[in-house]
């Protein structure tokens, strides 16, 4: 296994490593550009067709494992699983989402439009078979017991955390640093999960894609993923998150995925009320601003850098929480929790000081 698991993080490494410079190329050549505006935070434009790289190298070196694994018959798609179909179904979902988000990278469409994609996308991985259809709470056998439930419940995942990965990717390197953080959480958490082999190759894989994209786009970024490459990661995080659990649909196998994805949901969900509060409409949610944590802590003085090293270690922290809480329980994960905030709060001067001395 653990081979398999090497050659799912460095085939899509290399991937995505030597496939970025061509998709630099590709922007600046058909004018898939960000131009600098009022809400963005770069002062000229930025080739936006990264994402493209990060797909390609996920990709790669998924279809190489899985046709590898199957002839050496150490993976099996067609069991009671019925991994074929979910996987096409996923591949699929990938396909639409990629060319909607492409479009809107390459010439722009309406944030509706993009959300239909997303819908359109998560229906058809769901109708493939991959679903959230039971969680086991103590003694009671489930608490989805309705399959119209069980769909609407794994759209509502899919499309949500779609878009929080979507909306968080604001400043240089953040969004695909948070994946990456999300990714190895997740790989710790499956394996020990005991989930399938499945779930943890393409997490995998997706963490090495990540690693191979973030030296160009890491402060001062030279492109970034845009909506192809942010949208892939929430649409492909949400459904390897529920493979992972395929196996035990305990509450805290459960829970585990969320604490992990905390720091872009609670972004998002904040940003939702906001946005609906400020202008008293739903059509609001759709209205971009400049009040996201990322742009609060550059309001606060904090250099790009600085503000995203601060959000990495928040994502990190609930990464470890998760961690912790799957394997020792409860009572471990909030005594970490209260260290870290202890800690945290004995530094917080200190780093105001530094912060506004300028060093």
């Amino acid at each position: 296994m653990w081979g398999d698991i090497a050659i799912a993080f460095l085939l899509a490494f290399i991937t995505a490593y030597v496939t970025t410079p061509y998709t630099i190329r590709l922007a600046k050549k058909i004018g898939a550009l960000d131009m600098p505006k009022k809400r963005k935070i770069h002062d000229h434009p930025m080739p936006r067709l990264g994402g493209i790289a990060v797909i390609a190298g996920f990709i790669v070196s998924t279809i190489y494992l899985i046709t590898v694994m199957s002839i050496e018959k150490s993976l099996s798609l067609t069991d009671i699983n019925n991994y074929s179909t979910k996987l096409i179904g996923f591949f699929i979902g990938i396909t639409i989402l990629g060319i909607f988000c492409f479009i809107d990278d390459w010439k722009g469409i309406p944030p509706f439009i993009k959300l239909l994609g997303q819908i359109i996308a998560a229906c058809i991985v769901t109708y493939s078979g991959l679903r959230i259809d039971s969680i086991v709470l103590s003694h009671i056998n489930t608490i989805i017991s309705n399959e119209n439930l069980s769909i609407i419940i794994t759209i509502i995942w899919i499309v949500g955390i779609t878009n929080a990965i979507n909306l968080i990717d604001g400043l240089d390197g953040l969004s695909t640093g948070i994946c990456l953080i999300s990714c190895l959480s997740l790989i710790i958490i499956f394996t020990l999960n005991s989930s399938p082999i499945i779930s943890i190759i393409l997490i995998t894989a997706l963490a090495g894609s990540l690693v191979g994209f973030l030296p160009f786009n890491f402060n001062p970024a030279k492109t970034f993923m845009g909506d192809t490459g942010s949208n892939f990661l929430g649409y492909s995080l949400s459904i390897i998150s529920i493979l992972g659990i395929a196996k035990t649909y305990t509450a805290i196998v459960i829970i585990a995925p969320l604490i992990v994805f905390a720091l872009p949901l609670f972004d998002t969900a904040f940003a939702i009320l906001r946005r609906i509060i400020k202008t008293k409409s739903i059509k609001g949610v759709f209205k971009a601003d400049r009040e996201h944590m990322h742009h609060k802590l550059m309001k606060m003085g904090y250099t790009q850098r600085q503000a995203v090293f601060m959000l990495y270690g928040i994502s990190a922290t609930f990464g470890m929480f998760a961690i912790i809480l799957l394997e020792s329980g409860l009572w471990k994960a909030i005594s970490f929790a209260l260290m870290v905030v202890a800690v945290s709060a004995i530094g917080y001067k200190d780093i105001l000081k530094k912060r506004n001395d300028g060093t």
